[in-house]
């Protein structure tokens, strides 16, 4: 029989160890995609009101820089 015929009837158990180490991957993972995505929402609503408020505020002109003269040695 080809191994991967095997493999696909019989799957090996994982022990209480792998299987715990699975589990807590899982729920690490989970916890940082829901932190990630709360992240992400959080800074489109700044993003969104930051743009809302700078265009409901005038613009504010900058100050021109005065232009100094080079000394000649």
């Amino acid at each position: 029989m080809d191994q991967t015929i095997i493999n696909a009837v019989f799957q090996p158990k994982p022990s209480k160890q792998e299987a715990k180490a699975d589990a807590t991957t899982r729920l690490v993972r989970a916890i940082i995609d829901n932190e990630a995505s709360a992240r992400e929402a959080k800074t489109e609503r700044l993003r969104q009101a930051r743009l809302a408020h700078e265009k409901s505020a005038p613009a504010v002109p900058s100050k021109a820089r005065a232009r100094t003269k080079k000394q000649k040695n």
